[in-house]
């Protein structure tokens, strides 16, 4: 049986980042679900973050002590221009203040990037300085929650 080039590439985004299911990293089924997309059909991603006070780096990475929103600041600097490489663009960047319909929500801070496809998202995945930097947006970040919608 012949190993699709997509289940690797999958299998290596689940290595770098973990299985998912944590809530600060996609799950095996949600990186398929972007996967899974027409190949040429542009695609945003809207992010919700929630901040912590302190931010929790895990045991063995060596940070200095910071707040949320500074972890958070260390991500953005390396994020940001990564989103750009990959022929990405911000379309939002703003502070949440509150749920107009539906279910209140609390969060902090809300993103919205397009990207010209999937391919894009997974290459910024892909990138050697946003896995490293990645650590700084789960430290910043007691709960975030990213929605995959069609631009």
């Amino acid at each position: 049986m012949a190993i699709d080039r997509q289940d690797i590439r999958l299998a290596q985004l689940a290595a770098a980042y973990g299985q998912g299911g944590n809530g600060h990293a996609p799950t095996a089924s949600q990186w398929e679900a972007l996967a899974s997309r027409p190949a040429e059909a542009p695609v945003t991603l809207v992010n919700f973050f929630k901040l912590r006070n302190e931010a929790l780096y895990p045991d063995g990475v060596e940070a200095t002590a910071c707040s949320g929103q500074e972890a958070f600041a260390r991500y953005a600097a390396v994020s940001a221009p990564g989103l750009e490489k990959v022929g990405g663009k911000f379309l939002l960047l703003a502070p949440f203040e509150a749920s107009l319909i539906g279910e209140a929500e609390d969060w902090d801070f809300v993103a919205i990037g397009a990207y010209p496809n999937a391919a894009a998202v997974f290459e910024l995945f892909e990138l050697p300085d946003y896995q490293t930097a990645f650590v700084h947006r789960v430290a910043a970040c007691t709960r975030q929650k990213t929605i995959i919608c069609a631009a």
